[in-house]
């Protein structure tokens, strides 16, 4: 058996055991869809990053959930990026980085801090019924309706699409008790990846918002701190003028609290949408990977 080196880093984070936990294999060349796609399964974490070498970048970056490969994933890059700053591979400044969605932008800041430049946004309303959006999130639908009128629902992008919706208050978002079947059928029907609810009703007062992140059909049910779905919301607050003036340069939002592993996600939307953070490793190991692709063979840690 091969051994390959392993790390979870915490992101959206200065210390571990907090924001949102991603897997990292710096060197994945020579493994297989089905050997990665296992070794995600294994670190049980939201997604695992695979780096591997590029034709087109500095590297090429892969992105597995326990039971799926996806796109595109921002806090699994920074956790990554963030690792290979720790471990001395690259230096401070603006790195390329191939994706299944095209060649992005990594800068990495001297303090550590690490800003992902995303895919370019798409944003689409949809009709969907207050009550039935309410219910698989569990909660009353006065509470997106009340909003409802100035922000539409509506499917955003910056490289993952996800169905962004507000909410009225804070205690809506904290008494959210979902309904996973009914928000998977909802997801697969707008082609979202999940659902990612907000109010500006933060906890925190320098935070621009709150907000939790359901994605059931990708395999994670509750995601702690989600930078893709932060970005696409950023599009979708500039795209539907959430702030009377003039736009933020730059907006904090607020992440995980509710399931124990609170985060902190900057935002920036120009001509460009940008999320950075920073990250702190909690496990660096190895994985012993089975030659073969036999469902039965176990990785072992």
């Amino acid at each position: 058996m091969r051994t390959r080196r392993a790390l979870q880093v915490d992101a959206f984070t200065d210390e571990p055991f907090a924001g949102n936990a991603a897997g990292v294999v710096p060197d994945a060349d020579g493994l297989t869809d089905a050997q990665m796609q296992a070794i995600a399964n294994e670190l049980a974490v939201s997604e695992t990053a695979f780096f591997r070498e590029s034709d087109d970048a500095d590297r090429r970056i892969r992105y597995f959930t326990p039971t799926t490969e996806v796109d595109l994933c921002g806090h699994a890059t920074i956790a990554s990026h963030a690792h290979l700053l720790e471990d001395g591979v690259v230096e401070p400044g603006t790195h390329t980085l191939e994706t299944n969605v095209g060649v992005l932008d990594i800068e990495i800041r001297e303090d550590g801090a690490v800003w992902m430049t995303q895919d370019d946004h798409e944003i689409r309303r949809v009709d969907l019924d207050y009550e039935r959006i309410a219910g698989a999130l569990g909660i009353d639908h006065a509470a997106l309706q009340d909003v409802g009128a100035d922000l539409p629902l509506a499917v955003a992008s910056t490289g993952l699409p996800f169905l962004v919706v507000p909410v009225n208050f804070l205690e809506h978002v904290s008494a959210m008790d979902p309904d996973f079947s009914a928000i998977e059928t909802i997801s697969e029907e707008v082609e979202a990846a999940g659902i990612y609810a907000f109010t500006f009703d933060a906890l925190g007062a320098d935070s621009t918002l709150h907000g939790r992140m359901f994605a059931p059909a990708a395999g994670v049910p509750e995601d702690p701190v989600t930078g893709t779905a932060s970005g696409a919301c950023g599009a979708y607050l500039r795209e539907y003028r959430a702030f009377d003036g003039e736009f933020p340069d730059e907006m904090r939002f607020e992440q995980g609290h509710f399931v124990d592993r609170p985060g902190y996600v900057q935002v920036r939307v120009g001509d460009e949408v940008q999320v950075g953070g920073r990250a702190a490793t909690a496990l660096d190991g190895e994985l012993r990977v089975p030659e073969r692709d036999d469902e039965d063979e176990i990785i072992e840690v």
